[in-house]
């Protein structure tokens, strides 16, 4: 039998444990210990920001119940972090104990990075946060902003990217008074034009957030709040750090592996020692450090084909990757190249604006197809274009009806109900789940929403496909007869 460690209990590691024993579920041909650092069961990391919003208990995120490792037959050791790896030996140093190895794989996920803002660290050199700043990470973290965030704090929010948004709307739907601090002009600046920025800025604005865009926090002072570089301040009970995120490397260098930002790994997610895989945030894959669930998710089936045997010739070749914000009355989605000038001469690009009603789409095509979108307030017209994007469809001639999301894909133009998508048309793109999956397990007996997420998992990633999956049980429900 083959020893596979896995060090990492996040998301990437979890799904990869599933993985392996969806392929060898009598774990007659691979054992599996699973190493997490911190001390309690996987959870949905997506997720968190509807934690802080008290929409999701800590308990409705969890990837695993407590029983899980006993019935899939995995070694779980909680709260035991991987101190050293030997690679010469195969082993990994595990408190005073080791573990050996036939193939290692390093699901280590990524670390919050803390500006070099004064004030916000408390000083004693071990990297924590000083009292009243909490990064925005963990489960753990979520409940100490929950703990400080009673209705009418003050708080400061540094970073207006994806996931700070998400903790700043989650901290106004809570009553908090909340003022986001972002060193560039407009928000997400990686995913939105300006132009995208300021509508989502106006839109959150209108929920309740105020934002110092262009700003860069000099100095925290306990009690009053940030003093900005500009000379201004911005009054803060509480800040929640979300200003982006490092691969979390160091176990990797020290065991001698090639790393760049992240631990570099090939089309097989080896890295440089073939013994040694890395999947998940931590890994670096042409290039490109992943931050999102899907492509973690995606590596983790590939791994587990070949750590089992089931397909050993499976291969990583990347993830098209669709960036959603997980907030409350704010509908956001951004895919592929969207830093196109409208005057850009080998792409066409469209572009809608309505700032007073929340809504901006913005379109990027090469030879007819979707190369890049922007859809803000527009959820019909966002779910039409990520179809056209990842079926690789030729966008319909009337481009302005696909902007406002009055032409939706189908195999031969017109409009579009669940019953028009081709079985092929992909609905849970964290978990690639397509509507022929639905349909199959409907069919089977899963004729429920829950009952369809825990046979295809459609629906626990990101949550952004769950209208999707009602549509299609509700579709099913009136259309079909009930299985036997």
């Amino acid at each position: 039998m083959r020893n596979v460690v896995v060090v990492g209990y996040g998301m990437a590691g979890a799904r990869l444990a599933d993985e392996i024993r969806r392929r060898d579920p009598g774990a007659d041909r691979v054992a599996v210990t699973v190493l997490g650092d911190e001390d309690h069961p996987a959870y949905n990391r997506v997720l968190l920001s509807s934690v802080v919003a008290g929409s999701l208990t800590a308990d409705a995120v969890r990837l695993h119940d407590a029983d899980w490792a006993a019935r899939r037959r995995v070694d779980l050791r909680l709260g035991e972090p991987v101190s050293k790896v030997d690679r010469t030996r195969r082993v990994v140093h595990v408190g005073d104990g080791e573990v050996p190895y036939d193939a290692l794989v390093l699901a280590t996920g990524a670390r919050s990075w803390v500006p070099p803002t004064e004030g916000l660290l408390d000083g004693d050199g071990d990297g924590a946060m000083a009292p009243g700043v909490v990064a925005f990470r963990s489960l753990d973290d979520c409940a100490l902003i929950v703990e400080k965030a009673s209705p009418g704090t003050p708080v400061a929010v540094i970073g207006g990217g994806l996931l700070g948004l998400e903790a700043a709307r989650g901290l106004a739907g809570r009553g908090c008074l909340v003022t986001v601090v972002h060193p560039v002009g407009h928000l997400m600046e990686r995913q939105l034009d300006p132009g995208a920025g300021r509508v989502l800025a106006r839109t959150l604005e209108g929920l309740g957030i105020e934002f110092r865009l262009g700003a860069l926090a000099g100095r925290y002072v306990p009690g009053e709040g940030l003093e900005l570089v500009d000379g201004t301040s911005v009054p803060a009970d509480l800040v929640v750090v979300s200003a982006g995120v490092r691969a979390e490397t160091a176990l990797a260098e020290q065991a001698g592996l090639e790393v760049d930002r992240g631990v570099l790994v090939d089309d097989a997610l080896r890295t440089s020692d073939p013994r040694v895989h890395a999947i998940g945030d931590c890994a670096q894959h042409v290039g490109t450090v992943s931050g999102l669930v899907q492509p973690a998710w995606e590596q983790a089936a590939v791994l587990a084909d070949r750590l089992t045997g089931a397909a050993p010739a499976a291969r990583y070749a990347g993830t098209t990757v669709v960036t959603r914000l997980k907030a409350r009355d704010v509908d956001l989605a951004a895919l592929g190249d969207v830093h196109v000038d409208v005057d850009c001469p080998d792409a066409e690009v469209l572009c809608f604006q309505d700032p007073a009603r929340g809504r901006y789409a913005k379109l990027v095509l090469r030879d007819d197809r979707v190369a890049g979108a922007i859809v803000l307030g527009a959820p019909d017209a966002a779910a039409a274009i990520t179809q056209l994007y990842d079926r690789g469809l030729a966008a319909p001639t009337d481009r302005l009806a696909l902007l406002l999301g009055r032409a939706l894909p189908t195999a031969g133009g017109g409009e579009a109900s669940p019953a028009d998508l081709p079985a092929s048309a992909l609905v849970c793109r964290c978990n690639t789940v397509s509507k022929g999956q639905l349909v199959g397990a409907w069919r089977a007996g899963a004729t429920t929403v829950s009952a369809l997420a825990e046979v295809t998992r459609a629906g626990t990633g990101c949550g952004g496909c769950r209208d999707a999956v009602c549509g299609i049980v509700d579709w099913l429900a009136a259309s079909q007869p009930q299985p036997a």
